[in-house]
């Protein structure tokens, strides 16, 4: 078997490579303010084509929720691929997306259950974008049954040594 050839998107994955610390928001619910949320994340290569990010997220009312995301990017499909599962949950996203035409943000869609209504399965994105200072942002929004989309999740990762 010949071994695949690195593409733009491989390399961007690997820019991903490194420890992280984060800070963020999230809807606490209705009428209530956002709550805060941090986590470190440390990301390395499978080889160069995929990447995996491992995280420890700070836990409203205490504990450390564990984060497992892994991304890569299929040239046959044109297409990123990954997965995405957390301790505090029972669902594996599945991901599969694309690079906007800057090379900046990664729109990755996929599908999982509605935080507001039980039973319902709906469409999420999750964009990270990364900027010229080797930051990255995080955001994850949901359509709801109306078709709207709603920004759950805001969170800002800046590289930890």
């Amino acid at each position: 078997m010949q071994a695949p050839e690195r593409t733009p998107e491989h390399r961007w994955l690997q820019r991903l490579v490194g420890a992280w610390s984060m800070e963020g928001e999230c809807p606490a619910g209705p009428g209530q303010p956002p709550m805060a949320v941090k986590a470190r994340e440390r990301v390395r290569g499978l080889g160069e084509f995929w990447a995996i990010a491992e995280g420890e997220t700070e836990m409203p009312g205490g504990g450390i929720g564990l984060t497992h995301m892994m991304l890569g990017y299929d040239p046959a499909q044109g297409r990123f691929l990954g997965t995405f599962a957390a301790s505090m949950m029972t669902y594996l996203w599945i991901y599969r997306g694309s690079l906007d035409a800057g090379g900046t943000t990664l729109t990755l869609d996929t599908e999982g259950p509605d935080m507001g209504t039980p039973g319902r399965i709906a469409p999420y994105q999750d964009i990270i974008t990364l900027d010229a200072e080797g930051n990255r942002t995080l955001t994850t929004l949901m359509q709801g049954a109306d078709g709207t989309w709603q920004q759950i999740i805001f969170a800002r990762y800046r590289r930890a040594g």
